[in-house]
């Protein structure tokens, strides 16, 4: 199955600036998230298509751009086959809370690409079943009450 672009993220030194530029051009709903002392990531809902997101660049020397990110099954893996076939990582495996996590490479040409793994939900334990001989006499009994 190919790998789909899942998620665009905006780097930026000036986030405010980005926000009021592209909501008065494209219209898109920006919501702020804090992430902790200091920080605040917006989310970007497009309506339909790929959404994303705006934050300052988390290296100050990073130009301002859009990366794209990859849905993957696995980043720490897909980190080591980038660098294998010569990519520079450049942000290594990152847990994002319950969402997954995240990592990010340039590629030999030079060009930034970020990998996302969704987090893998616990596994649901299957709802008991009640034996056939008792939901049957159960049933016979609320039948006969009902009459």
């Amino acid at each position: 199955m190919p790998n789909p672009f899942v998620h665009v993220e905006l780097n930026t030194d000036d986030v405010a600036k980005a926000k009021q530029f592209y909501k008065n051009v494209f219209a898109w709903k920006l919501e702020d998230m804090p992430m902790g002392p200091g920080m605040t990531y917006t989310m970007l809902d497009a309506g339909k298509g790929v959404g994303g997101g705006m934050q300052v660049k988390p290296m100050a020397q990073a130009p301002t751009q859009w990366l794209p990110y990859v849905e993957v099954a696995d980043v720490k893996a897909t980190l080591a086959k980038a660098a294998a076939h010569g990519a520079q990582v450049v942000a290594p495996y990152m847990e994002i809370g319950e969402m997954g996590a995240i990592g990010v490479f340039v590629d030999p040409t030079g060009a930034g690409l970020g990998v996302w793994q969704v987090a893998k939900k616990p596994a649901r334990k299957p709802a008991k079943k009640k034996p056939a001989k008792k939901a049957a006499k159960k049933a016979t009994r609320k039948a006969g009450k009902r009459r």
